[in-house]
């Protein structure tokens, strides 16, 4: 006897579930990726992030900040 003659049964419905979430995992991800560039931030946001990390000492940030404009 034959109990998954139609399209649907065994190891078919395997593949469709694959296709299924291979599909929805390149539509749907977010694109906000980890460890990638954002292109979201301001200059400004930058500056204060690598001033809070460490990165950069309190004159080069006072440096920068004139640069870019802002009195903030």
């Amino acid at each position: 006897m034959h109990y998954f003659e139609g399209h649907w049964g065994g190891m078919h419905i395997i593949w469709w579930i694959i296709w299924l979430v291979l599909l929805v995992w390149i539509f749907f991800i977010p694109y906000d990726v980890p460890y990638q560039k954002s292109s979201n931030e301001d200059p400004m946001q930058i500056l204060k992030k690598r001033f809070a990390k460490g990165e950069i000492t309190k004159e080069e940030y006072e440096d920068s900040k004139k640069t870019l404009g802002t009195d903030k």
